[in-house]
């Protein structure tokens, strides 16, 4: 048995893949800030903080003038497991991450349609920290025990300048142009038990680019009632992120790779999302939406380029999601509201891919929220939220070619604060 696994552990370590997780449709936040989070993410309808340039850029011109700073713990919770190769399992050791936002919007001139905004959004990033953990014991005679190691840290940022119009008492039009930024290091490795390198995929050293893409946005009143809203945003393309590497960083079936600069080129999906809003009476608001992302352009096949025509394939596999979100609001009365929310989109990839996602357990499905706000006066507003995300497992089939019934699990929680000004 133990032979049997040693040729698919040869190449394991560059599967590594460059992305992460954050309390997750993919690796995208299901919201930006307390209020987007509180509602589960069904906010498309229905804006209610500045951080709407990212989500729905029409929303600028609804939610008045206003600035909103927002911080947000989030706290996953992701092991691996070998136990049917004869192996262990391993927690990562990185339980807290801090995501920072700012937006604002406000009129162009005093009583204008036309609002001007924007902010600095972390939407997503995270890693994962795996200290050696055995794969397989060996025979004790010739084949040796093996050992594998991961690292990952990656930070996705967009800056989104968002213009916003109020065509009329029904119709509001918005449109950004976002600046985003990336980086991404990560490592994993195989090693046998005299500590000899079997294989190796370094690219600690992190790189990072800028990228650009647009996003624009609808909302319609078809009563005073009942809101839809729409919402798309581009694909952001970057250029490819590039590693110094030495000889031996990459590895393949054994083999060191000679050293040079290596290129990986990944860009953040497009999406789009539609939404509606009823207030069912003064008090109490319902909101749904339907988004969908297209992970397959951007996450289906990914490679590592080198000098001489080097490729290194990744190929995580991962499909495009169909995120569903249901929010409620009700207002306790005009200083106090409470929310909860229910997000769900199917994990993008299945079980015959968990091989490719050891550093990327992005399978979490059902997220649920609870949160509210406090108007303090009339200028100052406190909002809060807190997210679970129950834990999912996920097990790469028997006959897998790299990692024979290898485990991922993954669950999430968040809590977050958001102080907002009106101006």
């Amino acid at each position: 048995m133990t032979r049997n696994y040693l040729a698919p552990l040869m190449g394991v370590a560059a599967l590594a893949i460059p992305a992460s997780v954050l309390a997750t449709n993919g690796y995208q936040l299901i919201g930006i800030g307390a209020y987007q989070k509180g509602m589960g993410g069904a906010i498309t309808a229905l804006p209610g903080s500045a951080m709407t340039a990212v989500s729905n850029p029409a929303g600028a011109a609804r939610v008045g003038s206003r600035a909103d700073f927002s911080m947000e713990a989030f706290m996953p919770s992701r092991d691996v497991d070998f136990s049917s190769m004869g192996g262990g399992s391993a927690d990562s050791a990185v339980d807290i991450y801090g995501v920072p936002a700012i937006g604002w919007t406000a009129p162009t001139s005093d009583g204008s349609d036309l609002y001007f905004g924007g902010g600095m959004y972390g939407t997503s990033g995270m890693g994962v920290d795996y200290a050696s953990t055995l794969v397989t014991p060996g025979n004790g005679s010739t084949i040796p025990p093996l050992y594998w190691d991961g690292y990952s840290n990656v930070s996705f940022w967009q800056m989104a300048p968002v213009l916003a119009w109020n065509v009329s008492e029904r119709l509001s039009v918005g449109a950004t142009l976002n600046i985003d930024y990336q980086s991404a290091s990560f490592k994993q490795r195989v090693v046998d038990g005299s500590n000899n390198v079997i294989n190796n995929f370094d690219l600690s050293r992190s790189a990072s680019e800028f990228g650009y893409g647009i996003g624009l946005g609808l909302l319609y009143d078809i009563s005073r009632a009942f809101t839809i809203g729409a919402s798309y945003k581009s694909k952001q393309q970057f250029a490819p992120l590039e590693y110094q590497l030495a000889s031996g960083d990459i590895t393949a079936n054994g083999t060191p790779l000679p050293g040079g600069t290596y290129q990986l080129d990944l860009d953040f999906p497009q999406q789009a999302a539609i939404g509606m809003a009823l207030r069912a009476t003064p008090a109490l608001t319902l909101a749904a939406d339907v988004k969908w992302i297209e992970w397959s352009a951007t996450m289906n096949r990914l490679a590592v380029e080198g000098p001489d025509g080097i490729v290194v394939p990744m190929d995580p596999g991962w499909s495009d999601q169909t995120v569903y979100a249901l929010g409620v609001d009700y207002k306790v009365s005009h200083r106090v509201s409470l929310r909860v929310g229910y997000n769900y989109a199917k994990a993008p990839f299945g079980a015959a891919q968990v091989s490719h996602n050891l550093l990327l357990p992005a399978i979490v499905e059902t997220h649920y929220t609870v949160g509210g706000d406090v108007q303090l006066n009339n200028r100052w507003q406190l909002a809060f939220h807190y997210m679970y995300a129950p834990e999912v497992t996920m097990r790469a089939p028997q006959n897998d070619a790299l990692m024979p019934g290898a485990k991922i699990a993954l669950s999430e929680r968040s809590a977050g604060m958001n102080i907002g000004y009106r101006f």
